[in-house]
């Protein structure tokens, strides 16, 4: 019964704040959040009263302001004004399909208005403004003039797929925007370690891109921008340092029982005894250094060490005396013989964690380009 309370409450309150929305803004004057409010609203509970009052005096007002926007829009001189005008019928389009699909709403609205042939129009038209946009950019001849063709040459595909030129053009300005990384080869080193899968698997900026030096020399790159190398300064792993500490504990067990007028009661012994609790513990470091240069003025950009510390510990226990004194977690301390790590566990471990370092670094390093 309480269940079913708590879901009644929580629904009502949903849908309570599904009203208090939609009047919300409707009176900040967004008609078009204030229609999906109503509509949402009545998908739920069909003949609520408040959401039909706001649906009725929003929709009109919401399609009006949608609609002298996209027609000034277009009449203007703005840059991108047909890009403005899709957005604007998308949405009219959009309240149109809300509407249809909500049977409350439909009997507030039963003619939504839809403009479907004028979104073909006005998306042919964004098409060719936002491709041209995108020429535009990339002759500027930069890294970031090419970022923003790239991104104006998916709009215009996006309109209208398969427009003009526009997959390759996609495909040049990425080119021209990315910031090309040949990957100089390291030393030999302790255990061959080798960090090149993480400088090459490194994926958070589309705009930049590795390439060992046989494949920027195939590919006849004009033009590298950076080098990259990882130095491994090595790896060292401490000798075992061992502690120790020594407690007592006593404490009454049962031994047996007597009768006493006719009663049986347990009787107890005091036992007592020492645990030495051994603490082995084994740390490992290791370091690499990452540089980076420009290609051309051979300044370095960054020079990190990077250093990784993992420490390997482990107990064991022995005792002196009646072993009922001590505790379970204390018995079984006692049970184990003194422990060693798994071969090259810590080296392993501290490897690891230096490709989550690495990539950390070249995450910060390159998220400004």
């Amino acid at each position: 019964m309480k269940i079913k309370l708590y879901v009644f409450l929580l629904l009502s309150l949903i849908l309570f704040e599904s009203c208090s929305s939609g009047k919300a803004a409707y009176k900040k004057g967004d008609y078009y959040e204030a229609v999906l409010a109503a509509v949402q609203r009545l998908r739920g509970k069909p003949d609520h009263k408040k959401s039909k009052e706001v649906l009725k005096l929003s929709y009109q007002m919401a399609i009006e302001y949608l609609e002298t926007d996209a027609q000034n829009q277009i009449a203007s001189n703005a840059n991108f004004k047909y890009k403005t005008a899709v957005s604007n019928y998308q949405k009219i389009n959009h309240l149109y399909e809300e509407i249809r699909t909500s049977p409350g709403a439909l009997r507030v609205i039963p003619k939504p208005i839809s403009k479907y042939d004028e979104l073909t129009n006005v998306k042919a038209k964004a098409a060719e403004e936002t491709y041209e946009a995108g020429i535009q950019a990339l002759l500027k001849n930069t890294r970031e003039d090419a970022k923003q063709a790239y991104y104006l040459f998916n709009d215009a595909n996006n309109f209208s797929p398969g427009y003009r030129e526009a997959i390759e053009m996609i495909e040049q300005a990425r080119y021209n925007a990315t910031l090309k990384v040949v990957v100089q080869p390291s030393l030999i080193n302790y255990s061959d370690w080798n960090f090149e899968p993480v400088v090459f698997g490194y994926t958070e900026n589309m705009f930049v891109k590795f390439y060992t030096p046989r494949q920027a020399e195939e590919q006849q790159l004009k033009k590298v921008d950076q080098y990259i190398k990882v130095i491994v300064n090595g790896y060292q792993e401490g000798r075992p340092v061992v502690t120790s500490k020594t407690e007592s504990f006593t404490d009454s067990v049962k031994t047996g029982e007597k009768t006493v007028k006719g009663e049986k009661i347990p009787v107890y012994t005091k036992v007592s005894a020492t645990l030495t609790t051994y603490t082995k513990k084994i740390t490992g470091r290791g370091s690499i250094n990452l540089i980076i240069t420009d290609a051309d003025s051979r300044a370095e950009l960054r020079n990190s060490d990077i250093i990784a510390d993992e420490t390997w510990t482990d107990s064991w226990g022995t005792y002196k005396g009646d072993v009922r004194a001590l505790s379970d977690r204390d018995k079984k301390l006692c049970e184990k013989r003194e422990p060693y790590p798994d071969r090259n566990y810590l080296e392993n471990r501290t490897r690891k964690e230096l490709d989550n370092r690495l990539s950390n670094e070249m995450r910060n390093f390159y998220s400004r380009y």
